[in-house]
């Protein structure tokens, strides 16, 4: 099969991708303790590689060199993050909770109630 020029832009993406992700990785790692930052568990030897580098305000691009903007959250942990965010932005949680001002209704469901009540008492 043969790649289309696109492809080529597609992978070389990928691989600058990756790359920068090394470099803010391997960072983060010698500037935090090998702790999530949010369930507190430690990690050590080969299980390091389950820390991943969580970026604050979600913008991978923002990367300054003293680590304000990460940090290290385990796998869960991350994707917790993010499916919270998603949810999020789903579910719309900044929208009013209430009906807005031009809402009206002609509906009152307890009009008769207290007919009900009295017809009841009085059987």
């Amino acid at each position: 099969m043969k790649k289309t020029d696109a492809d080529s832009i597609i992978a070389e993406a990928h691989r600058n991708l990756q790359q920068r992700e090394r470099g803010y990785r391997e960072q983060a790692l010698k500037l935090f303790p090998h702790v999530c930052g949010r369930c507190g568990r430690e990690f050590s030897g080969k299980r390091v590689r389950e820390l991943t580098v969580h970026h604050k305000d979600h913008n991978h691009d923002n990367n300054p060199r003293d680590g304000s903007n990460w940090e290290l959250l385990c796998l869960y942990c991350h994707d917790d993050e993010h499916s919270r965010l998603e949810d999020a932005e789903y579910y719309d949680y900044s929208a009013p909770s209430e009906p807005p001002e031009s809402f009206s209704s002609d509906f009152k469901p307890f009009v008769s109630l207290d007919a009900l009540l009295k017809q009841k008492n009085n059987k």
